[in-house]
């Protein structure tokens, strides 16, 4: 058996594979089939929704996890090349979730299977998870998955693309709805209402000066971003009562969740006006209700942390040298909740993340093939 030849089918077939949010079961139920084949001791669906592989049954717990999930690709004509085609061209396969992020899913499922082969896994139990609905709902996978499963891993391994770099963590995340209060009336005579648009005007400059005022020159630095807009309104011809923004701010190490509660009562001071959670909702393919609370600090882990340690030396295995620097997504992951519950986790991944939800979205092969090994040889080291 050509084992880098059967990775990278797995990995086109995947890419063929539609798995958008909420939509990832077929996809699921392929990777299942994928890991019976390769003779994994447990491999099941569980009630989210989530693909769950299991080598081994040692005392020392180890998470690899990945989503199944992809972004919409709206413009297949703008591609090159198809993006459900999971072609390889120009070293790379391409197509909609080669870099987010199918090709690292395949690679851990490959690498469990390899490390098992190589009597890497004596004394530990190996994990493998594909866990959906990630792009809207990050983390709350892995709550569900813990939670039913009454398990919790000694170490978790986030497999999103890092083009092959160790990642120590990633920025925090606070989402947030404003919404301002007005009195309806006919536009005809505005004078008799309170347009809440207006209202919410001197709030949206103040978001601006906001974003303008946490920037930093050549520094690492939060962010604010208004990312949608949405007013109530009796109709066409009246005074809208009611209006909401949605807010995306990005923390970067040293902010908090407290300081974003502060800052959200400085845009709202002296506005008829409330802030909240901007909450999402959605229900898995499984059926199951998600209910998620985008409100995460940022986290990072230490360049002499075990784990950390262990994949510096799975990476000198692979590479026969030491990474030459660490990353830092400013993206947030599934890592949210093992940080949360205490329990060390780290980055690492094939694929550029700038071509992430990207047209023409590709991931090289051989940064695939190098993932596999670094995985397998990183349960070698745990």
């Amino acid at each position: 058996m050509n084992k880098a030849k059967d990775l990278l089918a797995f990995v086109q077939k995947s890419i063929q594979i539609r798995s958008y949010s909420d939509e990832e079961g077929e996809y699921a139920e392929f990777v299942l089939k994928e890991m019976e084949r390769l003779g994994y001791d447990e491999a099941f669906i569980d009630g989210t929704g989530n693909v769950v592989g299991k080598i081994g049954d040692g005392a020392k717990i180890v998470h690899f996890d990945s989503h199944l999930d992809t972004v919409m690709a709206n413009d297949p004509g703008s591609w090159q090349i198809p993006p459900f085609s999971g072609k390889i061209a120009d070293g790379h396969v391409w197509g909609r979730g080669s870099v987010d992020m199918k090709s690292a899913l395949c690679a851990s499922v490959y690498a469990a299977a390899q490390a098992r082969e190589s009597g890497f896994t004596n004394g530990k139990t190996i994990y493998v998870t594909g866990t959906v609905c990630e792009e809207y709902c990050d983390g709350e996978n892995l709550k569900h998955l813990y939670k039913d499963l009454l398990l919790r891993p000694d170490f978790c391994i986030i497999c999103e693309p890092s083009d092959n770099r160790i990642v120590l963590g990633h920025r925090g995340k606070a989402q947030v709805r404003i919404k301002t209060h007005g009195v309806s009336a006919h536009s005809s005579a505005p004078d008799k209402g309170v347009n809440a648009v207006y209202e919410m005007a001197e709030i949206i400059s103040r978001v601006d000066a906001l974003n303008r005022s946490l920037h930093r020159e050549n520094e690492d630095c939060g962010t604010i971003a208004l990312s949608d807009i949405s007013c109530v309104s009796a109709s066409l011809n009246a005074v809208p009562s009611e209006c909401s923004v949605y807010l995306d701010r990005r923390l970067v190490l040293g902010e908090t969740l407290s300081l974003v509660g502060n800052e959200m009562e400085h845009l709202i001071s002296g506005k008829d006006a409330d802030w909240e959670p901007g909450t999402l909702h959605h229900t898995t393919w499984k059926g199951k209700a998600l209910e998620y609370v985008p409100m995460h600090e940022p986290w990072t882990i230490g360049e002499d942390h075990p784990l950390t340690l262990a994949l510096i030396r799975a990476y000198w295995n692979v590479y026969a040298r030491a990474p030459d620097r660490f990353d830092f997504w400013d993206f947030g992951t599934n890592a949210i909740t093992p940080v949360a519950m205490g329990i060390p986790t780290i980055g690492f991944g094939p694929g550029d993340y700038k071509l992430a939800h990207m047209t023409d979205e590709k991931c090289a092969v051989n940064k695939i093939e190098e993932a596999c090994e670094v995985y397998c040889q990183l349960i070698k080291e745990m």
